[in-house]
């Protein structure tokens, strides 16, 4: 907070100890609180989009690999193991 507007309210204040009270009264005290919890919001939208993120990253890493494990021991074709990696994006030919 400002100090000069510390200062103001403590200039008002009836009694040495009341300085704290009549901050929290005060129609300043109401902005700071909004201005906070939209910031506390705010950060914590971006810390989840960001662990969203990382998530989805390994976890589409991780079917990579396994889909390359398939076809390295044989279990699956090259041609399938690529479909599979490409069904549900926007490139792949068969999806709509």
């Amino acid at each position: 907070m400002n100090l000069l507007l510390l200062a103001q309210v403590a200039q008002d204040a009836p009694e040495p100890g009341g300085t704290w009270a009549a901050l929290v009264e005060s129609d300043s005290m109401v902005v700071l609180i909004v201005f906070t919890a939209g910031a506390i919001i705010t950060v914590t939208a971006i810390l989840a989009g960001i662990a969203k993120q990382i998530l989805v990253g390994r976890t589409q890493e991780r079917t990579r690999q396994e889909v390359a494990a398939y076809v390295a021991e044989g279990s699956m074709t090259a041609d399938e193991g690529e479909r599979l990696l490409n069904a549900g994006t926007k490139n792949h030919p068969d999806s709509k």
